[in-house]
């Protein structure tokens, strides 16, 4: 019996779970390498960086590729890179003479992996049947699947540990590398939606030449880093800096923020087909930047901590709202379209945490004063990157409100 369009999608769901995972599970691992391996703070930000980076050339690598090969293929290899990748972070770290390099190589695997997802996964889900008026609502329920993966994530790892203990920490890669193998194995028979022809397609020159694209990029941009930078830190800052226990802050950390943040799209996939998308955005944008300021300001952990998973609700409808938004302008943009605004989103995905991580290099030095002026986070200078990285939303904020003065609300 030959399946459905409806395995497609489910599918195409199981893919953002599989990218939660890629993107995840290092740095809820950050800790266990600071300590076991002796990867200093700087270099669990450029490892958190390389991810995002190595999206970012592979998103612009798909550019003129998934369009023209169509997107089982690519979405194959995908699953394929990212199991391996996985099986690398277990194994890499412990036969390379540097950790770092051993970490790095694997980041790069399942890097391309993660990009060639970000990729494929938004416009599978954009082109398959539906009516036109349920697009945003169902891109909304399609990314919450990345935040239930991103939680899944954050408990069966942190339960695993507490069980296993850290020494064990190799497994767990492993274990989530069975997690694509499965998918894969329903890529290859599921139906495939076709890519927009060459002809009709809307030429990336003339999507760089409008201005409303380019706002697009930078939402996608200070979205991607809004959300990634909390998402990426938020396990290391619950130990480090508010000095509650890993299980715990892990828990109440990214464990709440994932929840939040796939609440917050599903709940808009479910009943937000009437909801204006555009102010939503915006009020989700100064949300989320007075969530970053909280959390780096306040004095009792429990406040951080709550900071911090509230800021995944805030963030929740940055990224896929801005595909719908743009989608809807540009319905002809195919799926190079979605890999240049992936590109984008990636690229704030890396520099976001990048930047958080340098900023906190700084703090015994140029921000000594900003960093001495907070509550204590065991001397990692975090919360004074969690406090300049509060600017990135606002920017977001700013970018809807002037492009809803330029073309009529959705």
């Amino acid at each position: 019996m030959p399946l459905t369009y409806t395995a497609t999608r489910r599918s195409a769901h199981a893919g953002y779970v599989v990218q939660a995972i890629v993107n995840n599970l290092a740095p809820l691992l950050f800790v266990v390498f600071h300590t076991s391996l002796d990867v200093p703070v700087a270099q669990l930000g450029a490892l958190a960086a390389l991810n995002f980076g190595v999206q970012l050339l592979t998103d612009l690598v798909a550019v003129r590729i998934v369009d023209r090969v169509g997107y089982r293929r690519p979405l194959v290899l995908a699953h394929v890179l990212a199991a391996l990748g996985l099986v690398l972070l277990a194994v890499l770290p412990l036969v390379l003479p540097s950790p770092f390099v051993g970490l790095c190589l694997a980041v790069v695997v399942y890097g391309v992996g993660g990009g060639l997802l970000e990729v494929l996964v938004s416009p599978v889900v954009e082109h398959l049947p539906s009516p036109s008026e349920s697009k945003a609502a169902g891109m909304a329920l399609a990314h919450s699947f990345y935040c239930w993966g991103q939680l899944a994530v954050v408990v069966v790892t942190t339960g695993l540990l507490a069980v296993l203990g850290t020494e064990l920490w190799p497994l767990l890669p492993v274990l989530w590398a069975v997690v694509p193998l499965a998918n894969l194995v329903a890529l290859l028979r599921v139906p495939m939606p076709p890519t927009v022809p060459d002809e009709h397609r809307t030429p990336l020159r003339a999507l760089f030449g409008t201005p409303l694209f380019l706002a697009a990029l930078v939402l996608m941009t200070t979205g991607g880093a809004a959300e990634l930078t909390m998402a990426q830190w938020s396990s290391f800052f619950a130990e480090q800096g508010t000095g509650v226990p890993k299980e715990v802050g892990d828990l109440l950390g990214p464990g709440l923020f994932a929840l939040l943040m796939g609440l917050g799209r599903a709940a808009y996939g479910l009943w937000g087909h009437d909801v204006p998308l555009r102010p939503l955005l915006a009020v989700s944008g100064v949300a989320a930047a007075v969530c970053y300021v909280v959390a780096a300001t306040a004095a009792v952990p429990v406040v951080s901590l709550a900071a911090c998973a509230l800021c995944g609700l805030a963030v929740a409808l940055l990224w896929p709202g801005t595909f719908s938004l743009t989608s809807a302008r540009f319905p002809l943009g195919g799926a190079a379209m979605f890999a240049v605004l992936a590109l984008a989103g990636d690229a704030g995905g890396a520099i976001g945490p990048l930047s958080a991580g340098l900023f906190a290099g700084l703090a015994d030095g140029p921000l000594a004063g900003l960093a001495s002026a907070l509550p204590p986070d065991s001397g990692t200078g975090l919360r004074a990157g969690l406090l300049l990285s509060a600017a990135v939303p606002l920017v977001f904020a700013v970018t809807v409100l002037v492009g809803g003065r330029v073309t009529p609300p959705r």
